[in-house]
């Protein structure tokens, strides 16, 4: 069946006309504030569930549901969907939708009314993988924190603004690699996993949308330095990247010198910029980050 049909079978799941329905009852207007733009097709739904490669044993967090276009498309796969929804009349709104459509897996089912960046903790089993559209603005700190707060979390699948899914999946010398990149990588294998035209939204937003799949790595990557020491390099390297590495990371090391010391025992020329390397290398400058006594003392070389 193509994706860009529509379904013929009136199934569970939500058409355009149930979408305007729902809102209209519920009083909803999608806001720009929130990201909001609901999923009006079916056939883009079960997509993002096929491309997750959703299992009948995973246990799969969503956040930012709405309507609940894809939580319902989540539940005919998987084991659990919990939902975490920050809209106070969408959270309110949504169990019920899931209960009316979906009566057989109602009880497999939760609801999170928060705000996606505090949620430290699930109702349930540990959820297995990470299934969203997730609100534009919002979409890059979300993503990374619920790969932080979850760990059980093997596999992931969000729908991003296409220019965020191009930055997600960068690779170093690309243009558009930068923190982004680095980050989900510390936690990750990352890769575009196919695009998403306008039409499927209402309202239909003003860009393209892409879909990125991360899989968590087998093994964390292996260092003495801690994410957060590692993330600091990251951050200094690219806030002037257009600047070298020596020059960026001058106010993370305390002095050029010191942060030359580090790039040079870390094997990376001092000449280099953020964009050329790989997370690896950010890590192996974090290792070599000199203390703070010692980096007052170095000299300077130039």
């Amino acid at each position: 069946m193509s994706d860009s049909k529509t379904t013929d079978e009136p199934g569970p799941l939500l058409g355009p006309a149930d979408v305007r329905e729902l809102a209209e009852a519920l009083g909803v207007r999608p806001t720009k504030q929130r990201g909001q733009n609901f999923v009006i097709d079916a056939n883009t739904v079960r997509r993002i569930v096929r491309t997750a490669e959703v299992r009948p044993d995973d246990v799969v967090v969503e956040v930012g549901p709405g309507l609940g276009s894809l939580t319902l498309a989540l539940l005919e796969a998987a084991d659990r969907v919990t939902a975490v929804e920050i809209d106070d009349v969408l959270a309110a709104a949504l169990p019920a939708t899931v209960a009316a459509r979906m009566p057989e897996r109602a009880d497999r089912f939760a609801l999170v009314h928060s705000d996606a960046m505090r949620v430290t903790e699930l109702p349930g089993p540990a959820p297995t993988a990470l299934v969203a559209n997730l609100p534009y603005n919002v979409a890059v700190p979300v993503l990374l924190h619920m790969l932080e707060q979850f760990p059980t979390i093997e596999r992931t699948l969000v729908m991003v603004q296409a220019e965020v899914a191009d930055r997600l999946a960068a690779r170093p010398g690309n243009k558009v690699y930068g923190v982004p990149s680095v980050k989900a990588n510390w936690y990750a294998e990352v890769k575009r996993a196919g695009s998403i035209g306008r039409n499927v939204f209402w309202p239909a937003p003003n860009v393209d949308s892409g879909l990125v799949s991360l899989v968590r790595r087998a093994e964390p990557i292996k260092t003495t330095a801690s994410r957060r020491e590692v993330f600091a390099v990251v951050d200094a390297a690219f806030a002037q990247r257009r600047k070298t590495l020596r020059a960026a990371l001058a106010g993370w090391a305390g002095s050029a010198p010191a942060a030359e010391a580090a790039l040079v025992a870390a094997g990376i020329s001092p000449q280099a910029r953020g964009e050329s390397l790989t997370v690896e290398e950010f890590i192996a400058i974090a290792e070599n980050k000199l203390p703070a006594a010692d980096a007052t003392d170095q000299e300077p070389t130039r």
